[in-house]
């Protein structure tokens, strides 16, 4: 898929704000012993701002391995992923560490919460990488909660909620930097059909609401059927 398609395919959903995304001639491979997996090769792709996207694919087609690279987790062995003007393929792992922790809010699919932490402490954590006091990033989790409903349970661990309010923490410590992107990693995956709706609506009130640029990763047509535009990638070939 050509760089122009690409950016034609993503035009087409409904958002019509300037290209946030640009991901440009992206290779990854991995090693596994003596044998070379190629994960994909030249993968182009503008996300604009306010898109919600979905990335739909079978296991093992790199769709994760294209999330974690625009999260900065993961790097390529080629291209480049330029976000919001800035090359996050020429950073080192301090600078990207310090721009994950203002632009970008990931939602795993089995939450990430640490035990030991209260709801409040876990939406906290990427605010400790910032010039905040500790009275603004009070305020900053309070507003995140509030939004994801769930400022009545800020004390209470995560064994204490059930599977979806602690997917609700996991949106809210996404979103308590006001990332420039949010994505999500099959973030309904492990969850049951109403609570996985509720996330689907949150995330759908993220996007028109807080007008907050989506990409979603995911197997599950229901959910890619929420979002505004859908992508499909299979043996590494992104297509529309």
């Amino acid at each position: 898929m050509s760089s122009t398609e690409s950016a034609t395919a993503a035009s087409a959903g409904v958002a019509t704000g300037r290209v946030l995304v640009q991901i440009r001639d992206l290779g990854k491979n991995y090693r596994r012993g003596s044998e070379t997996i190629h994960v994909f090769e030249n993968v182009n792709l503008d996300i604009h701002e306010g898109e919600y996207l979905a990335l739909m694919g079978p296991s093992g087609s790199g769709k994760s391995t294209l999330l974690n690279i625009l999260a900065g987790l993961d790097t390529p062995d080629r291209g480049q992923v330029v976000v919001d003007g800035q090359d996050v393929t020429r950073m080192n792992s301090k600078q990207l560490a310090a721009w994950r922790s203002t632009h970008i809010g990931f939602i795993f699919q089995f939450y990430n919460l640490l035990p030991v932490l209260t709801a409040a402490q876990n939406v906290e954590l990427p605010l400790l990488l910032t010039h905040l006091s500790k009275k603004q990033r009070h305020e900053h989790v309070m507003m995140a909660l509030d939004v994801v409903g769930l400022t009545d349970r800020s004390e209470h661990f995560p064994t204490q909620l059930s599977g979806g309010q602690q997917q609700r923490v996991g949106v809210a410590r996404a979103i308590v930097s006001d990332p420039t992107i949010i994505l999500g990693d099959e973030p309904t995956g492990d969850l049951d059909a109403a609570s996985g709706d509720e996330i689907l609506s949150l995330l759908e009130r993220l996007n028109t609401e807080f007008k907050k640029t989506i990409l979603l990763v995911t197997h599950d047509a229901h959910a890619a059927g929420r979002a505004q535009a859908i992508m499909r990638m299979d043996k590494g070939v992104l297509s529309r």
